[in-house]
């Protein structure tokens, strides 16, 4: 079997960035109080925007949490075991599907000039489509907060209607991930689980 370290030289990116990134990264469970600037969100913003979606897209809609008031509106949404570490993190990120992303497209495509008017056919064709690209956004946001030096909290146990009518009434943005950012506090990580080997996985023809 081929080791980490040669697979490692396989890849571009220097080593320690792979680390980073991918290898050391961890979900945290706990967050230190030093503050995550408006800046620093908007550097992981400007950073993962680029990364690939269908036709470019970008259904990606987030909601950034950061004052005791609106972590009191959040907070009663999320599963019991996520809400301290929800209220304890500096910043929390609700990221959300706007089905409605079509209307920011360019008026023409290159090599597909009638994006817009078909995107305003059918809702359920659009809702799905905008799922699925933002959850693609989702995986680049997580990477681009390790970017950052920051650790992400990423939590799928809330209730996303709730969350919907508390903070999205006004527009079609779906909830599909909560994510709490900072600073690692103490204890953050649960073991680590193992993960499945490339002979597991992948099958060539």
């Amino acid at each position: 079997m081929t080791s980490t370290a040669s697979l490692a030289d396989a890849l571009h990116l220097p080593q320690d960035v792979q680390d980073l990134l991918f290898r050391e990264a961890r979900t945290a469970n706990t967050f230190s109080d030093e503050p995550v600037s408006d800046e620093q969100i908007q550097a992981i913003y400007d950073l993962v925007k680029w990364a690939p979606t269908s036709m470019n897209t970008q259904p990606l809609r987030a909601l950034v949490v950061r004052t005791p008031e609106g972590k009191e509106r959040l907070l009663p949404h999320m599963a019991e075991g996520n809400r301290a570490k929800t209220a304890a993190a500096p910043v929390t990120v609700v990221l959300a599907a706007d089905t409605d992303f079509h209307e920011n497209l360019p008026k023409t495509f290159p090599h597909k000039p009638d994006a817009k008017d078909m995107f305003a056919g059918s809702e359920e064709a659009r809702a799905e489509f905008a799922k699925l690209n933002s959850l693609l956004q989702v995986g680049y946001f997580i990477i681009g907060v390790r970017a950052a030096g920051l650790a992400a909290g990423p939590m799928t146990g809330f209730d996303a209607e709730g969350i919907d009518k508390e903070f999205f009434a006004d527009r079609k943005w779906h909830s599909l991930v909560v994510v709490n950012v900072g600073k690692p506090g103490e204890n953050p990580w649960f073991d680590r689980l193992p993960r499945l080997d490339y002979d597991e996985v992948v099958e060539a023809v």
